[in-house]
Formats: structure tokens, sequence, C-alpha cells
């Protein structure tokens, strides 16, 4: 079923919105849940609150490309589940994914505040779009879906150290890119 017919579902508060949401982005969504939580059922727990979340935001929310949208909300919740799960303790992939990015993913509040969630998706998209295809899969590979550099490397048949130099000098990218916009002080 096509996505804007799965979002009328859902402004119609019709239940077959969940049913054929689950039927074309449940093993998506598992799967971002998977790269970040390794355990199945508190993953199956997040895809529900993404299907509950979804059913709560739509209307008003009509994202433009449902799968992304989704996902976002999937990565939020595994997030929020991790961090809950390993408050005092340190290490993993997932810490390590998040805590590269560092201040660049979380710049300066006053900046924040002047600047709204469109204006930023649209100097992150142009930054993504500025990237060699490889480096920018690697990237979304990395800090979106989750994955280890090990499985990253193995994926695109590269070396580790290869993946973790390309991730280093597209984080410096970034920082400059978003320097230059006025985003990041």
């Amino acid at each position: 079923m096509q996505d804007q017919l799965i979002i009328e579902l859902y402004y119609q508060r019709n239940e077959q919105a969940i049913v054929q949401t689950n039927a074309k982005y449940g093993a998506y969504c598992t799967s971002i849940a998977q790269n970040i939580l390794h355990n199945m059922q508190d993953s199956e727990e997040c895809v529900n609150d993404t299907w509950l979340c979804a059913w709560n935001s739509m209307p008003p929310a009509n994202p433009p490309i449902l799968r992304t949208y989704l996902g976002r909300i999937t990565r939020n919740f595994a997030i929020n589940r991790y961090k809950a799960q390993h408050r005092q303790k340190r290490g993993g992939h997932t810490v390590e994914a998040i805590a590269e990015l560092g201040d660049i993913a979380s710049p300066d509040t006053e900046v924040q505040a002047q600047m709204d969630k469109q204006e930023f998706a649209r100097v992150f998209n142009a930054f993504l779009y500025s990237l060699p295809e490889r480096d920018c899969n690697v990237f979304l590979r990395r800090y979106f879906y989750a994955e280890s550099a090990q499985e990253i490397a193995k994926r695109y048949g590269i070396k580790q150290d290869n993946v973790l130099k390309i991730l280093s000098r597209t984080r410096q990218k970034l920082k400059d890119y978003l320097k230059e916009e006025g985003i990041y002080l």
C-alpha cells in the first residue's frame, strides 16, 4: 500500500493504518531498534511504541516520507530505552556513536532556539547531499541506524580503520558546514 493511503487511514482513525504500517515498515523499524538495543523483546516494544506514537501524531502530522518519519520515531524510542537501561554503564557502540557526534549533534541552545526544525533539516539534508554516496551511506549507517564500524566495514567491503577515517572526516565536514551556515558556533 502506498504511504499516502496509509496516512489517510491514520487521518480516518482506521485501525488498518497500524496493520498496513506494520506490514510495510515493521521489519525496517525493528532493524533500527535491534541495532541499538540488541534485544528483540525491547526492539518489538519500541516498534509498538512507534505505532502508538504514529497513531497519536497523525493528524495533525502529515509526514512527507513515512519511512523516515517512522524510522526517526523508532530510533528515538530505542535510544531512550538504551539510555535508561545503561545509565551507569558506559561502553557499547550505541553510546560511542552518540558520543562521537558530541557537541555537533547538540548545538548551543540559544542557536537552537533561533532556528526552526525545518531550517535545520534543510541544512542537514544539503550537507548529506554534498557528500560522496559511500561517505553519506557510512555516516547514516553509523549515526542513524547505529551500526558498528565493524558492521559497516563488512557491508561495504572495506577495512574498519577506513570506516573510522570516513566518519572522522565526515564529522569534521559537518562541523565546518554548520559553521558556514551559521548554525554551529
